[in-house]
């Protein structure tokens, strides 16, 4: 459910939507961590003017820990 809404969610951000990829890990039980990558020419959209794009998207996944129980971190780093 989280990697399918940042899925198409971030794709409507950036320029380059082919070269987002997510993975989660689970670092342990009830908490994991999602990375999003992206071309590097996209990040500072994801990331927006003063953090707001991904401090926001970090609060619409915080509703998902209310649903599933889950805490989740989330990173932006450059395409592999």
């Amino acid at each position: 459910m989280v990697k399918d809404f940042l899925l198409s969610y971030t794709k409507l951000l950036v320029n380059s939507p082919e070269d987002i990829t997510i993975e989660i890990s689970e670092i342990d039980e009830g908490f994991d961590e999602i990375t999003i990558f992206a071309n590097s020419e996209d990040i500072g959209k994801l990331i927006g003017k003063d953090g707001r794009m991904i401090n926001s998207i970090k609060t619409v996944i915080s509703g998902c820990k209310a649903k599933g129980g889950k805490n989740y971190r989330v990173n932006v780093k450059a395409s592999k």
